[in-house]
């Protein structure tokens, strides 16, 4: 399995280009076809770490995707999805908190594509090192979260996962969609897990985000994704061919759809190792 690791980033100085050497270090070469880091508009040196980095040609692979503008971390995800080569795409926060030791573990529960299986893997942050009222704030918000959408996701904001490229580009996107892929995915009829991972204290800068700027555009989002989930039917497609060919159908679902009228929370097993 050859995956594409996308890493958005913003004033990530001090931290992207550590990541980036840890990733090649940690994920074996086999698996690691390319790394594309997003450069969110910054006005730090985050740029310029990468730069130096490919200018050394010790990492096969390695590309820089620079929005002139900031656009946010969804906008920025989906610009290296976009981009990415291969079928199988991991990510991680720029701040150097996500472990890319993890990765090949993930890599373990994830289904090929178009095999029955999880197409997304998320990883749950079970020993937090954030500060303790970021750490409440998390709790209450995936307590709310799981409350509205029932997507039994227990960290819906643990930015390494692993996921099919193919199932993220059909999704309907909106910003912020980073923090409700698990929920989205099931939606469609795709099953997920949850495998526990590292969390490691920043290293360098500062959280771009607050806990009341999250909580006010977390509930609005919230809502949003509760009526979508909702208003979405995935139908079962059968092409019909003549008798003397095999019926067949398309496309190849990788687990059965939502049929009209169920249940949208889809099928969740979790797998903590």
């Amino acid at each position: 399995m050859r995956i594409t690791v996308v890493i958005p980033a913003l004033n990530e100085a001090g931290n992207i280009g550590r990541l980036v050497a840890e990733t090649y270090e940690h994920v074996p070469s086999p698996t690691l076809a390319e790394v594309i880091v997003i450069d969110d508009g910054s006005d730090d040196d985050t740029p310029g770490e990468i730069r130096q980095m490919l200018a050394s040609g010790d990492y096969p692979g390695l590309r820089l995707i620079r929005h002139e503008t900031r656009c946010g971390q969804s906008v920025a995800l989906r610009t290296g999805i976009c981009a990415a080569a291969h079928p199988v795409i991991a990510t991680m926060d720029g701040d150097g908190q996500n472990d890319p030791r993890d990765i090949p573990k993930l890599l373990e529960h994830l289904a090929l594509p178009g095999e029955d299986g999880p197409a997304l893997v998320g990883g749950w942050r079970q020993t937090r090192k954030d500060t303790g009222s970021k750490r409440f704030a998390s709790r209450a918000a995936n307590k709310i979260r799981d409350w509205v959408l029932r997507d039994d996701c227990p960290d819906t904001g643990c930015g390494i996962k692993v996921y099919w490229r193919e199932v993220f580009l059909r999704l309907p996107f909106f910003t912020s969609m980073h923090r409700y892929l698990p929920a989205m995915f099931q939606t469609y009829g795709h099953k997920v897990a949850f495998v526990a991972v590292n969390d490691r204290p920043r290293q360098a800068g500062v959280s771009k985000y607050s806990n009341f700027t999250r909580a006010l555009v977390g509930l609005y989002d919230l809502f949003g994704v509760s009526w979508l989930r909702r208003r979405t039917r995935v139908p079962v497609i059968r092409e019909v061919l003549p008798v003397e060919q095999q019926a067949t159908i398309w496309p190849r679902p990788a687990t059965p759809p939502v049929a009209a009228g169920t249940d949208h929370r889809g099928q969740t097993h979790r797998q903590v190792t």
